[in-house]
């Protein structure tokens, strides 16, 4: 972006990805979590002393609730950054349509753009590497095309997550439930959204894992049972009967306030 960006206000939109699922946040609280978007606020209030930022990005929403319920809330507090990523729920359910879901993600962009806010949008990762990622890969990359081109047509910074995967196919930048990045996946993370918003900072994303132990086969598979029975046996629940791990959850922090 050439000079280093100036921003005010900064608000957060979208689902657990944003909200910082599993990166525990002690000092707040039981359930309370930190995430990339915190700590990128983190980055950029260095910079930019006095920073506004708000999160309300809430657990398991889709891309029309999203739109619905936070893109106002976004619009009425006037930031002149927003990260708006939305779009993994939808496709893990099944009929979802890549096509209409971006002509919802368009329009939502276009309103925070018209407020005169930078917004920066992510592609999803590759699910090539999950056990059911082959059942939506197709949709998954239809729907990165547009998002990109969204992007492209609305002025909006894109981070890439499709190809980053190198760095976090690695086990240890995902939480144990498989689904929701660890806190040093969401350290990487930060890094990889001020690089694409040209902010300085210390670390690299890309830096190497080091060096990690062999797993036995046997504990592999009880790490299985043991993920199966955890989080995979609740989501089916939750789904077959009509329910979200964020109903009930309001935005973890609505006002914008410095950090």
């Amino acid at each position: 972006m050439g000079d280093t960006p100036q921003f005010r206000t900064y608000v957060a939109i979208g689902d657990s990805f944003t909200e910082g699922l599993n990166d525990p946040d002690h000092a707040a609280g039981p359930d309370r979590y930190r995430g990339w978007a915190d700590r990128l606020a983190g980055h950029l209030a260095v910079l930019n002393p006095g920073l506004q930022y708000a999160n309300v990005a809430i657990r398991g929403k889709l891309v029309q609730q999203i739109v619905d319920d936070q893109v106002p809330l976004a619009l009425d507090l006037r930031p002149d950054l927003v990260t708006f990523c939305a779009g993994g729920n939808d496709m893990i359910r099944p009929g979802a349509d890549p096509d209409a879901l971006a002509v919802v993600f368009d329009g939502a962009v276009q309103r925070l753009r018209a407020v005169g806010a930078h917004v920066v949008v992510f592609t999803g990762f590759d699910p090539r590497g999950l056990r059911t990622g082959s059942r939506i890969r197709g949709k998954a990359a239809i729907y990165n095309m547009h998002l990109r081109a969204i992007a492209d047509r609305r002025g909006c910074s894109v981070v890439d997550l499709w190809p980053t995967m190198g760095v976090f196919n690695d086990p240890r930048a995902w939480y144990e439930d498989r689904l929701h990045l660890s806190p040093e996946g969401h350290r990487r993370m930060a890094l990889r959204v001020a690089g694409v918003l040209g902010v300085p900072v210390e670390g690299d994303w890309r830096e190497p894992w080091p060096p990690s132990e062999s797993v036995r086969w046997l504990d592999s598979r009880r790490d299985d049972i043991h993920w199966a029975r955890t989080y995979l046996l609740p989501w089916i629940g939750r789904r077959a009967t009509g329910r979200s791990s964020g109903d009930g959850r309001g935005p973890k922090r609505p006002t914008p306030s410095p950090l």
